[in-house]
């Protein structure tokens, strides 16, 4: 079963931690699922980046993104060549290394 290892992040998971996740489930729900509260605005439906994640290790072993993740993605903070939409990341046969943003962009909660 591969692992996500989500790295520190002040707020979210300021130890970091390590979890098993199941081949096909979104680096989302292995967040939430292990109780790191990722935002996610739009119910997981690929319309915002407040699920923006950066993977740092295992990024090739992830299908691709397509045009509208790529869109979205483009109007994330601190975007990054291994930047993916934590919602539509799936998780494959190898471990992940995943680092939540210091930031993310709301505009629902933000009022705009």
């Amino acid at each position: 079963m591969p692992q996500i290892v989500f790295l520190p992040h002040a707020e979210l998971c300021p130890e970091g931690t390590a979890v098993e996740a199941k081949t096909g489930e979104s680096v989302l729900d292995v967040a939430l699922r292990c109780g790191i509260a990722i935002e996610h605005a739009c119910e997981k439906s690929c319309a915002c980046t407040t699920c923006h994640v950066i993977v740092r290790e295992g990024f090739y072993s992830l299908e691709p993104s397509d045009e509208l993740e790529d869109d979205m993605l483009d109007k994330a903070w601190g975007l990054e060549p291994e930047s993916r939409l934590g919602c539509q990341a799936l998780v494959a046969d190898e471990d992940l290394v995943v680092e939540i943003p210091k930031y993310t962009i709301n505009l629902a909660s933000e009022g705009h």
